[in-house]
């Protein structure tokens, strides 16, 4: 196979600005286009440079497809590459997450847990989740688990507060895809929620609140009452481990060259096969991956898959960047640079219900694991908002070398308590910036102004006397914020209080 000429020519184009117009009348959609048939058949060359196409478009977008599944299946590979493997085992950033763990944006303002369930090799399994636990059960697509109805409404991945517990704590037990009716009567703990997954793995994601940063010792206690272990299988559990997730940084990022492909045959391999799944299987299997097959691509095709998942990658940043905001409610504000990822306030980006919003997901899981109803939907006192920005007031892109500033009004509509984050550009990891957490919080009572108002500081230095107002940024780095408020409040959905725009000082 030779080299994707076209592919090159394209992306070049692209890399000097030219229009959409300007890239049309280029070598390669005029290539592909007019190649040449003979007496109604492809020449050889037109035969071999389609294909390339075909295996390089279907690569690419598989690429993207998989992307909330990929993300999940890189962290939970990484995970057990430090900490092992079982239903048993749910690490702990006890002393909160810190720029060391490669994860896409974490939140270094709560007390983190996450854990990697398998049911098809324990098969259905139960947790027991303590009191004060905000959680989510999600499968490996990062969609909430579906669970009971009551209350005239049915229950779907979240655990604790802005779940069927109500924060009291509960019992979940969790059934794979294949199983069928329901579990015996006598089986099930007193009280349990069952929930149903749409694939054999499952992620759960424990974090718990504090309100002073030097003392974690209560949340941590409270992950520590966690219990999990197969239905039926209680006596004879393996003990749990909750091992500091901060004494061995992890590495648990999705891949964006060819290796990405490789982890995508392994999930393939280890998953149920849901038959709604089947057309993107298609495109799998064009490019050689398939369940219960090897995946052995040739060198000429692993090049291949190298420049389509560099493509695809670059296409999801330009996606978070540029095309999310132009979607209905991609905006929080329309005067204002702070993007809504979850604008179709639907965990299955199917909020208009005639389809599915590729740009809204690939945007979101590119930078962002987990989601339940809790995060996306405007529940009042409760679960959580994200407002997201990657540029300042005037619209350019937060630059690591300058100096910003944000105004923050009174009464930040945040019953639980607010945070502001800084996250790598390009891996959405925690801003590796030198500072303990890459985070200012509530609860790190940074100075307020004389009207009760708040102002932070980015840039690569501290302004004179605003230290603990201050995130330090990275010189040649692009960065984005995520203004986190748990529990917001109903001025924050109405609107009569908005933060302000980042803005670069003069």
């Amino acid at each position: 196979m030779k080299e994707l000429r076209w592919t090159s020519i394209a992306l070049a184009a692209l890399a000097l600005g030219l229009s959409g117009a300007a890239i049309a009348q280029s070598s390669r959609y005029d290539a592909l286009a007019n190649a040449a048939f003979e007496k109604d058949y492809p020449t050889p060359e037109t035969s071999r440079m389609l294909q390339e196409e075909l295996l390089f478009q279907r690569a690419t977008q598989a690429y993207l497809w998989a992307l909330p599944a990929i993300n999940i299946w890189a962290m939970k590979e990484g995970s057990e590459k430090v900490f092992g493997g079982g239903y048993n085992v749910l690490p702990v950033w006890k002393e909160r997450i810190k720029a060391s763990t490669q994860v896409t944006t974490p939140n270094s303002d709560v007390v983190y847990a996450m854990g990697y369930l398998d049911l098809k090799k324990d098969g259905p399994i139960v947790v027991e989740a303590p009191a004060g636990v905000q959680g989510i059960l999600d499968d490996f697509f990062q969609r909430p688990l579906v669970g009971p109805t009551t209350e005239g409404r049915t229950w779907t991945g979240d655990v604790g507060l802005a779940g069927p517990d109500k924060g009291k704590g509960g019992t979940y037990v969790l059934l794979p895809p294949d199983y069928k009716g329901e579990p015996p009567k006598g089986s099930l703990p007193k009280g349990a929620f069952v929930y149903r997954s749409r694939t054999y793995n499952v992620f759960l994601f424990w974090r718990t609140f504090f309100t002073d940063p030097k003392d974690l010792s209560k949340p941590n206690a409270q992950i520590a009452a966690t219990r999990i272990y197969p239905l039926g299988q209680k006596a004879s559990a393996r003990p749990m481990q909750f091992p500091d997730a901060n004494g061995k940084p992890a590495d648990l990022l999705f891949p964006r060259d060819a290796s990405y492909f490789d982890m995508m045959s392994r999930f393939i391999d280890s998953e149920y096969v849901d038959p709604s799944d089947l057309d993107m299987r298609g495109f799998l299997h064009t490019i050689g991956i398939e369940k219960g097959k090897p995946f052995s691509p040739s060198p000429e095709m692993r090049s291949l898959l190298e420049r389509a998942a560099q493509t695809g990658f670059k296409i999801s940043k330009v996606v978070i960047a540029d095309m999310v905001v132009k979607e209905p409610g991609g905006k929080y504000y329309a005067d204002r640079q702070w993007v809504n990822v979850f604008a179709g306030e639907d965990t299955s980006f199917q909020s208009s219900r005639t389809y599915t919003n590729f740009e809204q997901r690939s945007g979101y899981f590119t930078s962002a694991y987990s989601a339940s109803p809790g995060m996306v939907k405007n529940i009042v006192n409760a679960g959580a908002k994200y407002p997201v920005t990657s540029r300042d007031k005037d619209g350019n892109f937060l630059d690591g070398g300058q100096s910003y500033t944000l105004h923050l009004p009174p009464n930040i509509p945040a019953k639980n308590f607010w945070s502001a984050t800084v996250y790598d550009g390009t891996t959405a990891s925690g801003l590796d910036n030198g500072q303990s957490h890459p985070s200012l919080n509530q609860m790190d009572k940074p100075v307020q102004n004389p009207d009760g108002s708040t102002n932070l500081y980015f840039g690569p230095t501290a302004p004179a006397g605003k230290e603990k107002n201050w995130l330090r940024t990275v010189p040649g780095k692009g960065y984005f914020v995520i203004l986190r408020l748990y529990s917001p409040e109903k001025a924050f959905f109405d609107q009569t209080w908005k933060p302000g725009d980042i803005e670069k000082v003069k």
